[in-house]
């Protein structure tokens, strides 16, 4: 007897996408159009909104988007008292920063399972934090097994630097602009230390996503390897 042949679809990545500083999930999305066509065969993208609303004519420098007027502009945690944010001042504030936390351990938990965390900017840095309570707890409330990060940081803030004395064990993507000048690549390359399991994507331009074809072939080959990962455990 013969039976009809059956495709199997391999099984989608799930990951989720947490944005920059003065963003949030709409505008991040949009941003991110031509990496998510790269890989949209092979990832399931959710994207969410800091909880943190960042009072209209805050100027702190750190805007990432260049039409900024009438957003709802967000960020996962503030450097100052009154709501301002620079990735590179060493502070004891981190306001804001655990309401960020609860709502990523609640996405995680009722909208996943997620297999991985994609960030960019502060969220890459949350992203960092992330895998630094992590791996503190592997059998927590923080699900995930790879991350990538565009244009991360180390955070200044002095109550995240114990979540950086453990290494990172998991598999990571770390892409970076050799011209960024919000976030300068050595601020990115000091973070590599952390972690060893990492794959390095430098690319020639600033402070985006980069989605050309130069980067297609890095962003595949690390989904696929984590692709593979899923197929196994399932």
């Amino acid at each position: 007897m013969m039976f009809p042949l059956v495709s199997v679809s391999p099984l989608k990545i799930m990951m989720l996408c947490i944005h920059g500083y003065r963003q949030n999930a709409q505008l991040f999305r949009e941003k991110t159009g031509s990496f998510r066509k790269l890989l949209k065969n092979k990832v399931e993208f959710v994207f969410v909104s800091a909880p943190n609303k960042i009072p209209v004519n805050t100027d702190d420098g750190e805007h990432e988007g260049k039409d900024i007027k009438d957003i709802d502009e967000r960020g996962w945690w503030f450097s100052r008292e009154d709501k301002y944010f620079h990735a590179q001042e060493e502070t004891n504030c981190c306001i804001g920063y655990e309401q960020s936390i609860e709502m990523i351990k609640n996405v995680l938990k009722e909208q996943g399972p997620f297999d991985g965390l994609f960030g960019f900017s502060q969220g890459a840095s949350l992203v960092s934090l992330l895998c630094g309570l992590r791996e503190q707890n592997p059998d927590g409330d923080l699900k995930f097994s790879f991350a990538i990060m565009v244009a991360s940081f180390k955070s200044k803030s002095l109550q995240h630097q114990s979540l950086y004395e453990q290494k990172v064990t998991i598999p990571t993507l770390h892409v970076f602009g050799e011209t960024d000048r919000v976030i300068p690549k050595s601020m990115s390359e000091e973070l590599l230390e952390n972690y060893t399991n990492c794959t390095i994507l430098q690319h020639a331009g600033g402070h985006y996503v980069p989605s050309t074809s130069l980067e297609k072939k890095a962003y595949i080959q690390f989904i696929e390897q984590q692709a593979k990962v899923k197929e196994l455990e399932n």
